[in-house]
């Protein structure tokens, strides 16, 4: 009998990198530049996860159309990547536990919310895509999370059932996404604490970062847990 394909995937910014302060400070930034003022706690809870597109559309204009968001978006990202480039660097102990993960024959997808250019700025930038069977981005699917369809997405392509998969993420958002995707998760509280996470059902375990995290531990894991590595 064959063993069951398994697959983890990482949400990529503020869980492989710990960047979503950075993006904030460029959105904050970006609206400055047009008279608006945002609060900065409030923006990320509402919208980490989702589309430039979607965003833009919020806080601008229904009526925007996609070449007029995507001209935005690209003036954002720059923003974004002179922010952090000097700073790019991967969570705490992401590395080996990935290379671990492919010893066990476990698959490993991206599954981002992030444009084409802040893919290749970070995969590329930190030479990680070598590890991923799957990378899955903005210009892959038409819906952000909350929606799950990058997720499923990644799974599709990695050949591994939602139900048999593990998803790494940061934001309220990405959990519920995996939620509706039938996929239980992982939280790095790289961005918000473990109490923002307190009311999903599909939460396995909160770490601070990869350093103390057990591959075979997750996968047994098949109903919420107290499980912390927070120091």
């Amino acid at each position: 009998m064959s063993k069951q394909a398994r697959a983890f995937i990482f949400d990529m910014d503020g869980t492989i990198v710990d960047n979503m302060a950075f993006h904030t400070k460029s959105w904050l930034a970006f609206f400055e530049r047009r008279g608006r003022a945002i609060d900065a706690d409030e923006f990320f809870r509402a919208t980490a996860g989702r589309q430039g597109h979607e965003i833009m559309r919020t806080y601008l204009g229904a009526d925007l159309t996609l070449e007029q968001t995507a001209e935005l978006d690209a003036e954002k990202e720059e923003l974004y990547r002179e922010l952090y480039a000097p700073h790019l660097e991967a969570v705490a102990g992401f590395e080996q536990f990935v290379a671990t993960a492919q010893e066990a024959d476990v698959r490993l997808a991206v599954a981002t919310a992030a444009p084409p250019a802040n893919i290749v700025f970070t995969l590329d930038g930190l030479d990680l895509r070598r590890h991923f069977d799957a990378v899955v981005g903005a210009a892959d699917v038409a819906r952000g999370k909350p929606n799950p369809d990058v997720f499923l997405l990644a799974a599709e392509r990695c050949g591994v059932p939602p139900e048999h998969c593990i998803v790494f993420e940061d934001a309220p958002l990405g959990v519920e996404a995996a939620r509706r995707a039938g996929m239980r998760a992982v939280v790095l509280t790289t961005t918000l604490p473990a109490d923002a996470f307190a009311e999903f059902d599909n939460v396995i375990c909160v770490a601070r970062d990869f350093t103390d995290l057990n591959i075979d531990a997750l996968f047994a894991s098949s109903a919420v847990t107290n499980t912390t590595t927070e120091a």
